[in-house]
């Protein structure tokens, strides 16, 4: 199993640490052998040794350059990040990222040999459209990605379901993920209004390997609640 936290702009830095002291802590008090991923805003990043993996939510793919307000290659490196998320959502929706910017991200990672947490999903309008436009949808969000990257985890994201409180049907999370296995067979992860009360059913379902995780996880405690039942179903 794989749980994933992504921050987003949320907790400053001693918020961060804080966090991760609770986290850290439980994983090994608990001899946790799932994979977890904590996602932190870059100014929470910290060149220390860690029984969870750090990742970043978003990097620009050049090794250092003229790129205001961007972060690249080269001050990932000074933190010893190997992990990013590309193509989430909000970059797609909220700051506009085309695919072809998002492909560009995946291919300069992927050649660094960074473990990449790609995400897809569709807004309400083209869910409403049907299975096969929905799946035309998440085929498009795929143009230009490796899908045999032996490092590459997929994260499904119904965008109408982030931060609303509503998620998809269990049969409809199971049918999305069973088209995904015939395309890949990296990791897949849900995400999308995971939380404590549905995150141990939703990790139960067939091909789905573990969650991506956003407000839900800002607690601490909550995260690690997560954590266990993942453990449990390992």
């Amino acid at each position: 199993m794989i749980v994933c936290a992504n921050f987003k702009a949320n907790k400053t830095r001693q918020e961060t640490q804080a966090y991760m002291a609770v986290v850290e802590s439980f994983v090994s008090a608990n001899n946790i052998s799932d994979t977890v991923i904590v996602f932190p805003p870059f100014t929470a990043l910290e060149h220390l040794p860690r029984n969870v993996l750090i990742g970043v939510q978003n990097a620009y793919p050049v090794q250092n350059g003229a790129f205001t307000g961007e972060i690249a290659l080269e001050q990932l490196e000074e933190f010893a990040v190997t992990t990013i998320l590309i193509g989430h959502s909000e970059r797609r929706h909220i700051l506009g990222e085309t695919q072809e910017t998002v492909a560009a991200k995946f291919r300069f990672f992927a050649e660094k040999g960074f473990t990449i947490v790609y995400c897809v999903g569709e807004p309400l309008e083209i869910r409403e459209e049907g299975n096969e436009t929905l799946m035309d949808y998440i085929s498009n969000q795929f143009e230009g990605i490796d899908l045999e990257y032996p490092d590459l985890i997929v994260a499904y994201e119904p965008v109408w379901a982030i931060g609303t409180g509503l998620t998809p049907s269990v049969r409809d999370i199971e049918l999305l993920h069973g088209a995904l296995r015939e395309k890949t067979k990296a990791p897949l992860l849900y995400g999308g209004s995971v939380k404590v009360d549905n995150a141990g059913e939703i990790m139960t379902l067939e091909n789905v390997d573990g969650v991506l995780v956003g407000s839900a996880a800002l607690s601490a405690n909550d995260f690690c609640d997560m954590i266990a039942q993942a453990a449990e179903l390992s």
